[in-house]
């Protein structure tokens, strides 16, 4: 990142929308957050078919971003992720909780993700919540070496309204 990070005021982090200027920074958290990235297409992708792609700003530095599609009255999380400064800090609360209420809003009725085994700190968020293991699709991620699970979660989006 080409400014440093702070410790995180809640309270002065700021979500917006998502716009191509921002993928390149994006695209900088996501390489240093994940083994097998997404692409900067996918991003140029989600943001040009009306996905819900929002982007954390703290004190004018992106420092994170959420990607979600609604579709059938699902909404699904397809991409979360915090700059590895502001982990545990509620940053990544914020943003989860964000959007889960854009989900409420648009009328879903469910929220749905994948998350590896391996990432603890997200499944430990994303229980925080509410969202309950439903299931897990194997060789769901790429892995080095070969494939990882995903563990798939839902939340009823109606418990957001405790949550949120």
């Amino acid at each position: 990142m080409n400014a440093k990070l702070e410790q995180p005021d809640v309270e002065r982090v700021r979500l917006r929308v998502m716009a191509m200027p921002d993928i390149p920074h994006v695209i900088e958290i996501e390489r240093d957050s994940y083994p097998f990235p997404w692409s900067e297409g996918i991003f140029r992708d989600c943001i040009r078919v009306g996905y819900f792609c929002r982007v954390v700003e703290l004190r004018g530095v992106i420092s994170g971003y959420g990607v979600m599609s609604f579709g059938a009255g699902e909404a699904h999380i397809l991409n979360l992720c915090i700059h590895r400064e502001l982990r545990d800090q509620g940053v990544g609360r914020a943003l989860l909780q964000h959007l889960l209420s854009a989900a409420r809003n648009a009328g879903m009725y469910d929220a749905f993700l994948e998350v590896r085994p391996s990432n603890r700190g997200a499944i430990k968020l994303y229980e925080s919540l509410g969202f309950v293991r439903i299931g897990i699709r194997k060789g769901y991620y790429q892995a080095s070496p070969g494939r990882e699970d995903a563990l798939v979660y839902k939340l009823s989006i109606k418990s957001v309204n405790e949550v949120c």
